[in-house]
């Protein structure tokens, strides 16, 4: 699927997928654990929000959410009105350098070419300021495909594996890791990296 198809995947099943998550469980809480790390009144870019209630609304009111779906932006809309919304694409954010404190990504680079992996964790610490934290759902295999009759129509999946993501956080500028495993939005279970980027 091209990123249009992707597009407009996500924007056929944004509500299917709203409605069959679970708003809390243990994913949700590590956004207390990234907060405890961040300074005080911290600006948090939440990349592949959707419809906001799993992350973006467990997240400071100033937030930014992040959607490359029209459809789950809008959804976002209704459930955390006070969050700054901004459509785009997470491998050329529109968001200024040296601008956000953190960023989450909950089960979304996942969704893009494997192989422009690494250019979404450059944006990721393009956008961070020295010493921020990526919050990321961390995938487990290694992995290339389009799943038919999700969430009622098609989705694109694509990962390089554990070890090598972690690699391309590191040649990003990442320097710290710290990995944990929760529960995910659709009751199974998933690892999670903390990743701080290096600072002077």
């Amino acid at each position: 699927m091209d990123r249009n198809e992707v597009r407009r995947a996500w924007d056929s099943v944004s509500e299917t997928y709203a409605e069959r998550r679970d708003p809390t469980g243990s994913d949700a809480a590590l956004l207390d654990d990234l907060l405890e790390r961040l300074p005080e009144a911290p600006t948090v870019l939440d990349v592949g929000c959707g419809d906001g209630a799993r992350t973006l609304a467990n997240l400071p009111p100033d937030s930014v959410g992040l959607d490359f779906s029209r459809a789950g932006l809008d959804l976002a809309a209704e459930t955390v009105p006070e969050s700054r919304l901004v459509q785009g694409d997470m491998t050329e954010l529109p968001i200024g350098t040296d601008s956000v404190d953190a960023v989450t990504a909950y089960h979304a680079v996942f969704h893009i070419p494997r192989d422009q992996h690494p250019t979404v964790y450059r944006e990721f610490a393009r956008v961070l300021r020295p010493g921020g934290t990526v919050l990321m759902t961390l995938p487990s295999g290694q992995f290339e495909t389009v799943r038919r009759g999700w969430m009622g129509g098609s989705m694109f999946f694509s990962a390089p594996g554990r070890r090598a993501t972690l690699d391309q956080l590191a040649d990003a500028g990442f320097t710290e890791t710290e990995t944990v495993t929760a529960t995910d939005p659709l009751g199974s279970d998933s690892e999670f990296v903390f990743a701080t980027l290096g600072g002077d």
